[in-house]
């Protein structure tokens, strides 16, 4: 986990690195494994009062495109960004309502479940939510995620604050020492 400054540091590098029109508006998501940086890019032009067929066709369209003709681009700086921040970069963008990302990481995460536990998951294959118990804990992670965001939020700031207080202890450098006086 990072700090708001860390992470206001990121997104500040991926902004000055990017290109000002590339992007109408920039989020950048960062976890142990991986940096997502989705951008907003215009909606197509359409005829008023065109269908919502129509508008998610044109904007798919729109999201390939953008796609193909940055790719160049995008990869030069993910290699930058890569090695200097030790972490994947992934891409995305949002248009018109729809949001795609790229390409994205699955990080493998290994746990162990009690058969209570199981049986929710295999609950969840039988009935065709899922295909595996790995989809069906991805699943579920979602589920939370979109019912605990306000709570998800407030713990992110707790552990946030606990890293700042960290930071204070007898073990932190002092930020005006150098290496040699340390």
């Amino acid at each position: 986990m990072i700090t708001s400054e860390q992470h206001e540091k990121l997104r500040g590098w991926f902004a000055g690195r990017l290109p000002d029109d590339l992007f109408e508006s920039l989020e950048v998501t960062v976890d142990r494994e991986e940096i997502t940086v989705v951008g907003r890019i215009p909606e197509p032009g359409l005829a008023e009062g065109a269908s919502d067929a129509e508008k998610e066709a044109a904007a798919q369209a729109r999201i390939q495109e953008f796609r193909e003709r940055t790719r160049d681009d995008r990869v030069a700086v993910a290699r930058e960004a890569e090695h200097r921040f030790g972490k994947k970069v992934s891409w995305g963008v949002e248009c018109g309502g729809e949001r795609a990302l790229f390409t994205h990481i699955a990080a493998p995460v290994m746990t162990r479940l009690r058969q209570p536990e199981r049986q929710v998951l295999d609950t969840l294959i039988a009935a065709g939510v899922a295909r595996s118990r790995s989809d069906a804990l991805a699943w579920c992670v979602r589920l939370v995620q979109r019912h605990a965001d306000d709570w998800l939020t407030e713990l992110r700031d707790s552990l946030e604050h606990v890293q700042r207080v960290r930071a204070q202890g007898p073990d932190a450098t002092p930020r005006d020492a150098t290496p040699d006086e340390e």
